[in-house]
């Protein structure tokens, strides 16, 4: 059975999204022009699209001949479906307004659509005397086939040519012909959250997280309480959710905790157990992708829900690797011969962007490197696929970061120094690939959830010319995706008294039509296989199709940041040693005989 498509909100000027932007990022660097007009970027606006063009018709059917009947049921139904796509709030008395007939008849044909199913009512005060309306998931379904019959009745009676590889692809059975999807669109939750202040929200300011925001008003109207959000750079918000762990009560109801922090914050009390509040069940555990989902557990037990799978790929110029005949480089050897193929400063172009900024840039990247060269950073066991990470609760470990295959990975980082933009020692998550995007650099390491900039621009000469690629790996190393994002938390100091409704939003906010609502909207991030598996999702972009085939190969791993409670210490090490070593004041074996002393001591204490 085909199911309803989702469809976005409606688009928010730029401005009003540069402004949204600028006062929810609250230190840090905000990332590229771009990022502020993600959210009004709109991507498959089918059903919404739908509702307005017979809104439309039916006007200029009305208007152009006479005598004519208005139609109060399809009048209200469209204006029900209108409204829910831009988050307006849905009155009886607005519902009648729109019927086109006398008050009497209005009112008698909104019952007749309300006992037909196609209405909930939500109340909107205590006394319950005021409610708002909402399409239900009957109407959502339904109308979403009667689009998809419009919109082939319109192909063939006008001969619109839609033969494209996009509409003739099968996955699993399931055909990609536009206009049918798997994933049901998001309905009102039947009660509306009881939240005093409403909900509330700590992010991280990255573009998906951006798009949540640019969705407010239609997530206001779906959980019924007002949303707060409030976003940090990443190691603001680090040290905001930490801070918020040692008041008396949490200022937040849902933290976003990067993954290589849970067991950090699991160790420090700062979220809850998700198994001690709610039935894991209701998140359907089997719909993630692995890797996410297991890097939400610490010691066996879940602690967070995937709001955000990105793999961090290596982006490369698909069009200039054609036209000089060259392969994709999917080894570091390969990666480097390109870049010095590619690198010609005095033309303004550059071989490679990736993360050498000071501090946690490139201690990630380092590490992410090590892994590509089959080195994770501490003794962890190996087992098919990766290595162990089921014991990292238990301790014990060792760093492993002054090794043969530590130091080729140093190596290869001092190379790329050769073949980069002059600021590379600068250049951290947004700044890598804004010389991508704007077509200076061949190649860039970057988080998918960063790929927007380009995908979504089209004066951008990366637009529909970029490829994807696992991290190209070492001689002794296996492609791989380190798996990057953020999950939900529950604050473990959070009010009783919220708790339950807090539980229902986490459920919705990581649910298959949420996702699909921040896809459709400029997200390029994807933690649940049933989202990339959404025939209108696969159409946005590549990412979505290549992260299922990555996670079905074993690609995706996120043992190379092991969330073990010092990682964030050991981090900023390689991140401060490894910069001098870049800048040419320490050698390659100075600096990780140096990062290994130090982290040696920081495991043992």
């Amino acid at each position: 059975m085909k199911k309803p498509r989702r469809h976005p909100a409606a688009p928010r000027q730029p401005d009003q999204m540069q402004q949204s932007s600028a006062q929810h990022i609250h230190s840090g660097q905000t990332g590229p022009r771009g990022l502020a007009q993600l959210s009004a970027m709109m991507a498959s606006p089918d059903l919404d699209r739908m509702a307005q063009f017979l809104t439309s018709l039916t006007m200029e059917i009305d208007n152009a001949l006479e005598p004519s009947t208005p139609n109060p049921h399809l009048n209200m139904i469209l204006h029900l479906l209108q409204s829910h796509a831009e988050g307006r709030i849905v009155s009886p008395s607005s519902m009648v307004s729109a019927a086109g007939v006398p008050y009497a008849t209005a009112t008698r044909k909104l019952a007749e659509i309300q006992d037909a199913g196609l209405i909930e009512r939500r109340a909107r005060t205590k006394t319950g005397k005021s409610h708002s309306l909402h399409p239900s998931a009957e109407l959502l379904e339904g109308f979403s086939r009667l689009a998809d019959r419009i919109d082939r009745l319109v192909r063939t009676s006008f001969e619109v040519a839609d033969q494209s590889s996009d509409t003739t692809d099968y996955y699993f059975g399931g055909s990609y012909r536009q206009g049918r999807a798997s994933i049901s669109p998001l309905s009102a939750l039947p009660q509306p959250l009881k939240l005093s202040g409403g909900l509330r929200i700590l992010v991280h300011g990255d573009p998906t997280f951006m798009v949540m925001e640019g969705l407010k008003r239609q997530f206001e109207q779906i959980v019924g309480t007002n949303i707060h959000q409030r976003a940090f750079s990443i190691d603001r918000l680090r040290e905001e959710a930490l801070r918020n762990a040692d008041r008396p009560k949490s200022r937040y109801d849902l933290i976003a905790v990067d993954l290589p922090w849970v067991g950090e914050f699991v160790a420090k009390g700062a979220i809850r157990p998700l198994d001690d509040v709610m039935d894991i069940t209701r998140l359907d555990p089997a719909d993630f992708h692995t890797a996410g989902w297991r890097a939400a557990h610490w010691g066996g037990r879940p602690y967070g829900v995937p709001s955000q799978t990105t793999p961090e790929l290596l982006f490369y110029r698909k069009d200039w690797f054609a036209s000089d005949d060259r392969d994709p480089p999917t080894t570091t050897a390969a990666v480097i011969d390109a870049a010095r193929h590619f690198h010609n400063p005095q033309r303004g172009r550059y071989g490679v962007a990736w993360n050498a900024a000071r501090g946690t840039a490139l201690g990630h990247t380092f590490m992410m490197t090590c892994a590509a060269f089959g080195q994770p950073i501490i003794d962890m066991p190996r087992i098919a696929g990766g290595f162990d990470t089921d014991k990292l609760a238990q301790g014990g470990f060792k760093p492993t970061l002054n090794t043969d295959r530590a130091l080729e990975a140093a190596d290869y980082l001092m190379q790329l120094m050769d073949y980069s933009p002059p600021d590379i020692l600068s250049m951290s998550w947004y700044e890598r690939v804004r010389p991508y995007g704007a077509g200076q650099v061949a190649m860039a390491y970057g988080y998918t959830l960063l790929a927007p900039y380009f995908e979504l621009d089209a004066a951008s000469p990366a637009h529909g010319n970029t490829g994807y690629l696992t991290h190209p790996h070492g001689p002794q190393g296996t492609p791989i995706a380190p798996v990057g994002g953020y999950v939900l938390c529950i604050p473990s100091n959070l009010a009783e008294e919220r708790l339950a409704d807090t539980v229902e939003a986490l459920v919705t906010f990581t649910s298959p039509g949420a996702q699909k609502l921040y896809a459709q909207n400029g997200s390029r991030t994807e933690p649940r296989y049933s989202v990339g598996a959404d025939p209108e999702v696969r159409r946005l972009s590549p990412i979505f199709g290549l992260l299922d085939e990555m996670s079905w190969r074993d690609e995706l791993q996120f043992w190379p940041r092991p969330p073990i409670p010092q990682i964030s210490e050991i981090i900023d090490i390689c991140g401060h040693e490894l910069h001098d070593m870049l800048r040419g004041i320490v050698t390659p074996r100075a600096a990780l005989d140096r990062v290994q002393a130090r982290a040696e001591d920081i495991l043992r204490h």
